[in-house]
């Protein structure tokens, strides 16, 4: 009976995000309506398939890093990922301001891909004395790769483009400006047949080699992987905080770290948690929407503190 519990949660929660909005839009008015139906296939059904595909993607990338880092306190917000997708953006946007979505994507993607590896091959040369060192080192390094991309976007009025690409808000979403986001699902479904292989290299080196995989293949696939999912949702509607953090974490105190195991879950969770948040932002100041970036990012601090507690307090 679980499963079907999973779902009729979702479907009730795609239900409200289908008619909750500004304008108001029920069983009744999609019979009779021209107009409502317009709102509904143009607006409403692609913010919900948006909310469902960028919040799953989200929450697997993130349980994908924490495996191969072996580190529950990293995604890629907090290890330059997401800050390098957007430095790679600001140069598309300076070098190839009328590109496609899909070439911003693909400059996003290389960006978060470079910042990705560079932010490895430093926290393999730094001693790791606590658990807490690669977060704060991925959000140094982060930060520096943010200001250098702030700087440059005020150099060349640029502020307002990138803030707009960067702060994750679904109102924006329309039929024609999300198919991205379908690109995403389907390299986070090529993630989840790789997740055993994701779940051995994150036991070390030695182990992954006994074993017979190679480490360095692996890695370089996971990189490519999450770096792929991350230009995609942050070109289309900018990357949710904390959530690929919260609740790859969540699932695995309640199902473990086995990565095959939990991705189901933690693809749940994140949907549902992106799909609650979205709604709570449409409701709250009705009829004006409050970004997810918003909501989420209160949400997901209180359950970071609290996580953050539980296993050192």
């Amino acid at each position: 009976m679980k499963p079907l519990l999973y779902c009729l949660v979702v479907v009730l929660l795609i239900g409200a995000s289908l008619l909750v909005g500004a304008t108001g839009v029920g069983l009744t008015s999609l019979l009779t309506d021209p107009d409502a139906r317009e709102i509904f296939l143009i607006s409403r059904l692609p913010r919900s398939a948006a909310l469902v595909l960028a919040g799953a993607s989200s929450a697997i990338m993130g349980a994908i890093v924490q495996r191969l880092v072996s580190n529950h306190f990293v995604e890629p917000s907090t290890m330059g990922t997401v800050d390098s997708a957007g430095f790679g953006l600001l140069a598309g946007l300076l070098f190839l301001p009328d590109a496609s979505p899909m070439w911003r994507m693909v400059i996003a993607a290389a960006g978060a891909w470079l910042g990705t590896a560079m932010f490895l091959l430093l926290l393999r040369s730094v001693p790791m004395r606590s658990p807490l060192m690669p977060p704060l080192l991925g959000i140094a390094f982060g930060g520096i790769i943010g200001s250098a991309t702030s700087f440059i976007a005020y150099r060349f009025d640029l502020m307002q483009a990138m803030s707009s690409w960067m702060t994750a808000d679904f109102s924006v979403v329309l039929s024609g400006r999300y198919e991205l986001l379908y690109v995403a699902g389907g390299i986070t479904l090529l993630g989840w047949f790789a997740a055993d292989r994701f779940t051995l290299a994150g036991m070390g080196d030695d182990i992954a080699r006994g074993l017979g995989l190679n480490p360095t293949v692996v890695l370089a696939i996971g990189i490519t992987i999450v770096a792929v999912v991350t230009g995609a949702i942050v070109v289309t509607v900018g990357f949710i905080p904390f959530l690929g953090l919260i609740v790859p974490n969540l699932i695995a105190r309640w199902r473990g770290d086995n990565l095959r195991r939990s991705l189901p879950l933690v693809a749940w969770l994140g949907a549902v948690m992106t799909l609650a948040c979205d709604i709570f932002g449409r409701l709250i100041f009705h009829p004006f929407d409050l970004p997810i970036g918003v909501t989420m990012g209160v949400l997901g601090a209180v359950i970071f503190l609290w996580l953050l507690l539980k296993r050192f307090g």
